[in-house]
């Protein structure tokens, strides 16, 4: 149970003490303050593009498998850039391509998404009673992985028309021996 508020505090209006509240949680056990996000490095975006940045967790709940790493150098971000599509049975993709940069000065990367080309897609026939629905159309080729570093945001120029997801992916503890032949 936090302590009880000064009457001082009690005095301040709700968005300040709800400010000062939040600031008293980091003395409270078990809880710890999340990093101010400072992007004065980083280059504000052209008006053609957004700029998306990912802050990530320092520390993500542990795997309930033992087989999978719990050491933050063994973990990759991907990086998944695309756009709300209306689609049919056949598999799809956007034309593009993700890339770092690094800021002259700073040393910090940042990742530039090429404008989304045309859509790609199988051309099976669709059966008729399946109707066409929305998905999440991704730039087609290899997983984009940067590494996993909880200490700076990972900042992604788009073209506006495309939206930025990401995901963790997480290396197994034990390595396997490869076969030499």
């Amino acid at each position: 149970m936090p302590p009880p508020m000064p009457a001082a505090l009690r005095s301040l209006p709700f968005p300040a003490l709800a400010v000062v509240s939040l600031l008293a949680l980091g003395s409270l056990p078990g809880v710890r303050a999340v990093p101010r996000l400072d992007l004065t490095p980083y280059p504000a975006p052209s008006p053609t593009e957004r700029r998306w940045v990912i802050q990530l967790p320092g520390v993500l709940r542990p795997s309930p498998d033992p087989g999978l790493s719990s050491n933050p150098a063994d973990w990759r971000v991907e990086l998944i850039a695309g756009r709300d599509s209306v689609v049919d049975c056949n598999s799809r993709g956007l034309g593009g391509r993700l890339r770092t940069e690094t800021l002259a000065g700073w040393g910090y990367e940042i990742v530039r998404v090429s404008a989304a080309g045309p859509v790609i897609s199988t051309r099976m026939a669709c059966p008729p009673d399946q109707p066409p629905r929305r998905a999440f159309l991704s730039l087609a080729g290899e997983p984009f992985l940067v590494r996993y570093n909880a200490s700076l945001p990972i900042v992604v120029y788009a073209p506006m028309e495309l939206e930025v997801r990401w995901r963790v992916w997480k290396a197994e503890t034990r390595p396997r021996p490869a076969s030499a032949l």
